[in-house]
C-alpha cells in the first residue's frame, strides 16, 4: 500500500521550510564531524523526511540522495532503510527492496512503519503469510500512529487467507480507532454482503457514502445491496453514477454483464 502510506506523511513547517531552501540552494549541508549526537540524529531525520518528500513527488534522484545521506550518519537508520526499500519498490527492483525493508526492521523490530511497508510489498507478491505476519506485528504496536491502517492491511490479507470472521473484527477494530477511516467501512460493507448480512452491509456502505466520494467498487456493491431489498430508485441511482463516472471501471462491466438475459 505505497499510496497509502505516502497520504499517511504529514510534514512538519520546519521540514517544508528546510524542504524549500534545499531546492533554493540545491543542497543540505552535512553536519561536521564535531557535531553533537543530538545534532547528527537530527540532521539524519531530516534527511529521512526530505527523502520521502521527494519521492512523494516524483523525484528519485533527490530522494535517493537524501536517505544515502542519513545512511551516511547512521548506517542502522530504520528510517533510511525503509526509504530506499520504497524507492527500489517504484523501481521495481525487488530484491534490493526487501532487503532494505528486512534491514530496517533488523535495525528496530518496533518500527512499525517499515513492517506495514514491507507487508504492502509481501501483499503485492502474493505471500500473504508472510505478510500478514507483518501486519500483524504493526497493528500490534500500540505506538505506531498508522495502526489503523496497518489493522486494515491486516483485515485484507486475513480475507486472501480465507479468514472473514479475523477480518471482520480487524475491519471493526481500526474503525474504532478512527471513525472516519472510509476503507474500513466499505471492507465492512463487503464482509457483510458475503455473510448475506444485507442490513449491516448497507449500515457500513451509507456510512461510506457518508464520509467520502463513492468508487465503482463501492457502488457496485450498492447496486447489489438495493437490488436485493427491491428499492429500485436507489438502485439506479446508483447504477447511472457508476455510468457517468466510471464508464470504463470493471465493476460497471460486471454491472451490465449482470443485466443480461
Amino acid at each position: 500500500m505505497l499510496g497509502s502510506t505516502f497520504k499517511m506523511l504529514k510534514f512538519a513547517r520546519l521540514t517544508l521550510i528546510t524542504l524549500l531552501l534545499a531546492a533554493a540552494t540545491g543542497c543540505v549541508t552535512t553536519m561536521s564531524a564535531g557535531g553533537s549526537e543530538a545534532d547528527l540524529d537530527s540532521a539524519m531525520r531530516t534527511y529521512v523526511q526530505l527523502g520521502l518528500g521527494y519521492l512523494r513527488a516524483g523525484n528519485r534522484d533527490s530522494a535517493r540522495m537524501n536517505f544515502q545521506k542519513a545512511l551516511e550518519i547512521n548506517s542502522r537508520s530504520p528510517g533510511a532503510h525503509d526509504g530506499m526499500a520504497l524507492l527500489y519498490q517504484l523501481e521495481a527492483m525487488d530484491e534490493l527492496a526487501e532487503e532494505h525493508f528486512k534491514k530496517a526492521i533488523r535495525a528496530d523490530r518496533n518500527y512499525s512503519r517499515a513492517r506495514n511497508n514491507y507487508g504492502s510489498f509481501l501483499y503485492e507478491k502474493g505471500r500473504f503469510k508472510e505478510a500478514y505476519e507483518q501486519f500483524e506485528k504493526a497493528a500490534s504496536n500500540l505506538d505506531y500512529e498508522g495502526r489503523p491502517i496497518a489493522l486494515v492491511n491486516l483485515g485484507r490479507t486475513a480475507l486472501k487467507l480465507g479468514d472473514i470472521d479475523r477480518a471482520e473484527s480487524t475491519f471493526k477494530h481500526a474503525l474504532a480507532l478512527d471513525s472516519k477511516l472510509t476503507i474500513a467501512m466499505v471492507e465492512l460493507a463487503d464482509v457483510y454482503f458475503t455473510k448475506e448480512n444485507y442490513p449491516e452491509a448497507k449500515k457500513y456502505l451509507d456510512m461510506y457514502g457518508q464520509n467520502t466520494r463513492h468508487s465503482p467498487r463501492s457502488l457496485w456493491l450498492g447496486i447489489r445491496l438495493e437490488r436485493i431489498f427491491g428499492n429500485r430508485d436507489k438502485e439506479a441511482s446508483y447504477a447511472l453514477a457508476l455510468k457517468n463516472l466510471h464508464p470504463y471501471s470493471q465493476e460497471y462491466l460486471q454491472y451490465k454483464q449482470s443485466l443480461a438475459p
